[in-house]
């Protein structure tokens, strides 16, 4: 249950962050007119339906940032997933490792490495395929790198 609520917090983190990140005083106006859409057809559309698949999209990514950011859940994949069957130098190993390197700032680091050299990079070529300019890159990628931060370094410190 806890596993569930981090990541439920984590997904939360991002809806936060964009309130931020494409408010009109922040980023919103650029992003607005490099992507094309104008403020009437985003009144226009569902908002509630809108923050729902955002919210489910950014837990699916928090589901998966925990394996990026979270060392020992490579140790445990090493045993084939039940530590229930692991030999006993599992439980050594995670008597003597169990929370090395389980801070935010360690998550924040490797939440910060996947939004910069996964996210980004993602964005960057459909904007490119979608002949969209380097400022949509920037902004697009950009809040998945802030957030991204933020998530890894949720999901590092409490879980």
């Amino acid at each position: 249950m806890h596993t569930i609520l981090t990541l439920l917090l984590s997904a939360f983190s991002s809806l936060i962050v964009g309130f931020i990140w494409y408010n009109p005083k922040v980023f919103g106006k650029i992003w607005m007119r490099e992507s094309g859409i104008s403020e009437e057809k985003i009144k226009g559309g569902n908002m509630l339906l809108t923050m729902l698949m955002a919210f489910i999209y950014a837990f699916f990514i928090s589901f998966v940032l925990q394996f990026l950011v979270i060392h020992q859940t490579g140790a445990l994949g090493m045993v084939g997933g039940n530590a229930d069957k692991a030999l006993p130098s599992y439980s050594a190993f995670l008597a003597d490792y169990g929370t090395a390197f389980r801070t935010f700032k360690h998550g924040a680091l490797h939440g910060f490495m996947t939004g910069l050299f996964f996210c980004l990079p993602v964005i960057g070529v459909g904007a490119l395929f979608e002949r969209r300019s380097w400022k949509y890159t920037l902004i697009a990628g950009g809040y998945w790198v802030v957030t991204g931060t933020i998530m890894g370094g949720i999901i590092c410190q409490m879980m």
